[in-house]
């Protein structure tokens, strides 16, 4: 059964978070002054089962759902995540994907294309190792980033797409080189604006590079047209280069907020389902599975809170939408 919320947008993608750690601290996403070595991250008893991510999976692909993102805090870190992948690549009708930031990649890509996974996204920054390193703070090469998308493409988890989030003062002069680079190397490159998440980065909007600005930056050196989306409630907008050698794409959740196409739910590590990313609070399922309900139950609740769902932040952001205490990035994957 299809669900539709009160601005009927259908639930098409959800995004799964398989732990709230990380092994990078990168600055907008995971300060280390806010998650540094005394922080709490979430037990093993408190995080999702494989059995109980599977479970949900199977009740919203029955209301929906068609693609499935596994994210974290970094998925690559939650131990024999090839398992999980395995207990999802076989439900039917179903994009299975994954984000990482690429530091255990080369290790794993192998067993992840083996478990069933169909293609991978990866973040990077930048390509100036002193750029990129101040930014993941943990003194992270992109020799090794770019090592495990280059061991994803091997084994056929493509095509790989590689998300640049862009931060004024930081790392803007890094887009025409990462643009030049993933043009050869035919990835696909995404620009994604600098984003209010959570509480913990410090966001202002002068910290933003509009997605505009962008893409008059690439095309004055090289040539873009538009593309047309893939499907309805695409993120990220297309753009091809006009000779034929590849697509970028840029998301403008700040400057061009796409709220009302919006279909992602986000299940976090402990089992909380948020439809928003930038939510105030989630809505607890791993207390309705652990407390006996069935699935039909469980259905009906994700139905329940699917049909109430009105969010649409980026359309209404403003001084007070800013100040509310959302939800950590880091928390819900992205």
């Amino acid at each position: 059964m299809q669900l539709i919320d009160t601005l009927n947008r259908p639930l098409r993608d959800l995004r799964i978070s398989v732990t709230d750690r990380c092994n990078f601290r990168c600055v907008y996403c995971m300060p280390k002054e806010i998650f540094g070595p005394d922080h709490q991250f979430l037990r093993r008893d408190q995080i999702l089962t494989f059995e109980e991510i599977e479970r949900l999976a199977r009740i919203f692909v029955a209301h929906g759902v068609r693609k499935i993102r596994l994210t974290g805090g970094e998925p690559l870190v939650r131990r024999d995540l090839h398992l999980l992948i395995s207990m999802l690549s076989v439900i039917p009708d179903l994009d299975l994907t994954l984000t990482t930031n690429g530091a255990l990649l080369a290790k794993q890509a192998r067993a992840l294309k083996g478990a069933g996974l169909k293609r991978v996204t990866v973040s990077l920054d930048s390509l100036d190792d002193e750029i990129f390193k101040a930014m993941n703070d943990v003194d992270f090469a992109v020799e090794n980033v770019l090592e495990g998308m280059d061991a994803a493409a091997r084994v056929g988890l493509g095509p790989i797409k590689v998300n640049m989030v862009v931060k004024r003062g930081l790392n803007e002069s890094s887009i025409l080189p990462m643009a030049r680079f993933f043009r050869e190397k035919g990835y696909i490159l995404r620009f994604i604006e600098y984003m209010d998440v959570g509480h913990s980065n410090g966001w202002r909007m002068d910290d933003v590079v509009p997605a505009a600005e962008i893409i008059k930056m690439i095309h004055a050196e090289m040539p873009l047209e538009p593309l047309d989306q893939n499907y309805k409630g695409e993120v990220a907008e297309r753009w091809c280069y006009k000779d034929g050698s590849g697509e970028i794409g840029v998301v403008a959740s700040v400057t061009q907020a796409f709220c009302s196409t919006c279909n992602r739910a986000r299940i976090s590590a402990e089992g909380k389902l948020y439809t928003c990313l930038f939510a105030i609070k989630g809505h607890d399922f791993r207390d309705l599975m652990r407390g006996g309900a069935t699935d039909d139950e469980i259905s009906q609740e994700v139905a329940q809170v699917w049909g109430k769902r009105g969010d649409r932040y980026s359309e209404l952001r403003s001084e007070n939408t800013i100040s509310l205490p959302k939800v950590e990035m880091s928390y819900i994957g992205g």
